[in-house]
């Protein structure tokens, strides 16, 4: 127990260093670092043709995935957006286009409408406060991610692509045993492929 609350309490430390850092980042760069990712894309990670993604939408200063969704909506990918169905549940994944109805639920999220199909995603683009180089991520403390990235893992192969500002890299991130990690972090700078131990 006492591991546990050692990590959770060193998390709660670099998730208050990381939100300045990217604060600062975000200042700096602005919607020009979502607009490098499209520029970069995704063929990196060699995607079928007809892969279906997730991506998200930019809260604050998170970087904007919306140039790279646009991307691949052009690219004839279906995208989904995640809708969360309950605390310490995974996320469902929702298709979407620019011009859709969005619905506002809390903390600013908008999320696909109820009849919105389902996706269960070939390639999830996940948001992040820092990472590290064997791919753990932190999140906001919920789990949501880590929650449906492994229910995913346990139905198909699927690849996990965070998407971050390089400045929110760090050594290492606190981990637990069910913290899942990701294939892949595209920043302005390019994909860094994560170490597999």
């Amino acid at each position: 127990m006492a591991d546990m609350d050692d990590i959770a309490q060193k998390k709660k430390e670099l998730r208050a260093q990381a939100k300045e850092r990217r604060a600062l980042t975000f200042l700096k760069y602005g919607p020009a670092a979502g607009e490098q990712l499209a520029a970069i894309g995704v063929d990196f990670a060699k995607p079928a043709k007809a892969a279906s993604f997730t991506g998200f939408l930019a809260i604050g200063e998170e970087i904007d995935p919306m140039p790279l969704m646009r991307r691949l909506w052009h690219g004839g990918h279906a995208v989904g957006l995640p809708v969360m169905v309950g605390k310490a549940r995974p996320l469902v994944f929702r298709q979407w286009r620019e011009g859709e109805t969005l619905n506002e639920v809390q903390w600013g999220i908008r999320e696909p409408a109820a009849d919105a199909p389902v996706i269960v995603p070939d390639i999830v683009l996940v948001p992040l406060l820092a990472f590290d180089a064997r791919g753990y991520r932190l999140g906001y403390g919920g789990g949501f991610y880590d929650r449906s990235i492994a229910e995913i893992r346990q139905a198909k192969p699927v690849i996990t692509i965070g998407l971050s500002y390089d400045e929110l890299e760090v050594d290492a991130v606190p981990h637990d045993a069910y913290d899942q990690r990701l294939d892949w972090v595209l920043t302005p700078s390019g994909p860094k492929k994560c170490c597999v131990d």
